[in-house]
C-alpha cells in the first residue's frame, strides 16, 4: 500500500467515525441530535450494522500507528473480564450493541461517550501518520514485514522451525537496519541482529530494556543457526515472530 492509500484510508476512516456517531446520537434520541440537519441525516450509516468493519479496520490501524493505545481502543469495545456488574464507568460498545441496561444505573447512552473515545483515538491517528516525528517509510515497510511474519507463523504451524526462524529474523534485520538509516546512525558492516541492536542503543536510538529484548530475539534466531543442536521449539519460534512485530511496530 502506497502512502497516499493510508492516508485515504485514515481520512475515511475518522470521516465515517463522526458520522456514526451522529447516528448513534439519533437513535438514543441525544439533545445533540437536534443539531443534525435533517439532510444530512439521510445519509449516516446505521451504527450497528456499520460498527463492526469500522472496528476491525481501526483496530488495525492502531495497532500500526499507535500501539501504546491500543488497550485502551480495546477497552471501549470489551469488557473487561475482571467486570462484576456493569456501571456507567465499565459501559461498553459490545454491551450497547447487545442492548445491555441496567435500569435507574446505567442506559445505552452511555455508549455515546464510549464511542467518542474511540473517534477521538481515530482522529489521533491521522495526526500521528502527518506528524514529523513519526517515520512513514517504516509503517509501510512494517505492513510489508506484517505478510511475511504471517508466513512464518503459517510454516512454524507445519513444523519447519527453522525455516520460520530464519524468517522472522530477516524481517528482524531489515527493520533495524531500517530505523538506523532514518535515525542517521552508521550501519555496521556485515550487520547482524547484535551488531544493529548495538548499534541502535549507541546512537541512543533505543533504552536498555528494548536492548535486552531484542538481544533475547537475537538469541533466538541463532538457534536456527546451529543445526548440531536440538531444534528450535514452535514456542521459541513463535515467541521470536510475536516479538519481531512488537518491534517493527515500537521502535521507529
Amino acid at each position: 500500500m502506497n502512502l497516499d492509500g493510508y492516508k485515504e484510508d485514515l481520512d475515511r476512516l475518522v470521516r465515517v467515525a463522526w458520522d456514526m456517531l451522529r447516528a448513534m446520537a439519533i437513535e438514543l434520541e441525544d439533545e445533540s441530535a437536534e443539531q443534525i440537519p435533517e439532510a444530512q441525516r439521510k445519509n449516516l450509516p446505521d451504527f450497528r450494522r456499520s460498527y463492526q468493519s469500522w472496528y476491525s479496520e481501526a483496530l488495525k490501524c492502531v495497532a500500526q500507528l499507535l500501539l501504546d493505545r491500543l488497550q485502551d481502543f480495546v477497552s471501549h469495545y470489551q469488557p473487561s473480564k475482571n467486570r462484576k456488574e456493569l456501571t456507567h464507568g465499565n459501559y461498553t460498545i459490545s454491551d450497547y450493541l447487545r442492548g445491555l441496561r441496567r435500569t435507574n444505573i446505567v442506559e445505552p447512552s452511555a455508549a455515546l461517550s464510549v464511542f467518542y473515545q474511540q473517534a477521538q483515538i481515530v482522529e489521533s491517528l491521522r495526526r500521528r501518520f502527518e506528524g514529523s516525528l513519526f517515520d512513514i517509510r517504516a509503517l509501510v515497510q512494517a505492513d510489508l514485514f506484517d505478510s511475511e511474519l504471517e508466513a512464518a507463523e503459517e510454516i512454524n504451524g507445519k513444523g519447519f522451525q527453522r525455516g520460520a526462524g530464519a524468517i522472522a529474523g530477516v524481517v528482524l534485520e531489515g527493520h533495524l537496519a531500517t530505523v538506523l538509516e532514518s535515525h542517521k546512525v552508521p550501519i555496521p558492516k556485515n550487520p547482524t541482529i547484535s551488531k544493529l541492536n548495538d548499534a541502535l542503543k549507541s546512537g541512543d536510538v533505543i533504552d536498555q530494556p528494548t536492548w535486552r529484548f531484542i538481544q533475547h530475539l537475537g538469541d533466538l534466531r541463532n538457534l536456527c543457526d546451529h543445526k548440531r543442536g536440538p531444534d528450535p521449539t514452535t514456542e521459541q519460534i513463535q515467541e521470536l515472530i510475536t516479538g519481531t512485530r512488537k518491534i517493527t511496530k515500537t521502535v521507529l
